[in-house]
């Protein structure tokens, strides 16, 4: 079948990937703008630009896909895939062709932007990828097919992105497969069990240090990529890239401790130990070359 590909993200290039190898054929790929980024406001391709037009695919950019229905639809193809695109379909647009989503949650759980930062964030030990059938509301198609992932304690954003963007890639050439023989079983949802994720904002990534272990280091795990996690030491902002819990240690909540070149600060329970941090206007390190290079204001965070 002849397939238009609507993507943005590390997670859609990586579903991209997998649909290259299959027999399927790639019309376009349909992502974001450009954005300034970093001090100099230089402009950052979305990383599936890239990589789409180095495989040689037409690749197209649009602030409002919305605006430009015409344009697309005038491309000959059988039906529209999404994966991490980042905009939202109108009703007209749906209209025009069946559209399928990879999506990672079990929907009806999670639906909305941001499905694995949220079961990071809950401690979650399990999650999915789903193949549903594009519909207005957000996330709230049909079900074609469901598949669960393991979430390890030491999987981060970055790690459970790559995993079931690898699931969602095979999810998607079996779901394509199964419509093109004309055997796809749709199921609904029941959205009485629906739940809903929220945007992540630059200040959530504030770490408080009078919660508990867990809430800290799944936090951290969760959104230390992006949008970034955060304490203050004085004023100086010290972001965190890496944490464990240290169950065998106990200090104060905001307490810092130095032992043997560890850097531990208390919280509500137990030690968190911080693993990767990046001092104001320095690189990320690891904790020892950290703490040979940092002069420590304060025992405390604020």
């Amino acid at each position: 079948m002849k397939i238009l590909f609507l993507g943005s993200s590390r997670f859609s290039k990586i579903v991209l990937e997998k649909l290259i190898n299959s027999k399927h054929e790639i019309i376009a790929v349909v992502t974001q703008p450009d954005r300034p980024s970093g001090r100099g406001c230089k402009l950052i391709a979305p990383e599936i630009k890239n990589y789409a037009q180095s495989k040689g695919f037409r690749v197209l950019q649009f602030e409002k896909v919305n605006h430009n229905i015409d344009e697309i639809f005038s491309l000959e193809f059988d039906l529209f895939v999404t994966a991490s695109f980042g905009q939202i379909l109108s009703r007209e647009f749906l209209s025009k062709k069946m559209g399928l989503n990879v999506h990672p949650s079990k929907l009806p759980k999670y639906r909305g932007p941001t499905p694995l930062q949220t079961a990071l964030l809950n401690g979650d030990t399990k999650t999915s990828v789903t193949i549903q059938k594009m519909e207005y509301e957000v996330d709230s198609g049909d079900i074609l097919l469901c598949e669960d992932v393991e979430i390890n304690d030491d999987d981060d954003f970055l790690t459970l992105e790559e995993k079931t963007a690898n699931l969602g890639g095979s999810l998607l050439v079996k779901a394509l497969d199964l419509i093109e023989k004309k055997e796809e079983v749709f199921k609904k949802q029941n959205s009485l069990y629906a739940t809903y994720t929220k945007m992540i904002r630059k200040e959530d990534g504030f770490l408080d240090f009078n919660n508990s272990a867990d809430n800290i280091v799944n936090k951290i795990r969760a959104i230390s990529e992006n949008p970034g996690c955060y304490f203050f030491i004085k004023d100086d902002r010290i972001k965190v890239k890496k944490a464990r819990i240290c169950r065998e240690i106990k200090c104060e909540s905001n307490q810092i401790e130095i032992r043997n070149k560890r850097f531990f600060i208390g919280s509500k329970d137990y030690a968190v130990e911080i693993l990767k941090c990046q001092a104001p206007n320095g690189k990320v390190l690891d904790t020892k070359d950290f703490l040979n290079g940092y002069k420590f204001l304060s025992n405390k965070v604020n």
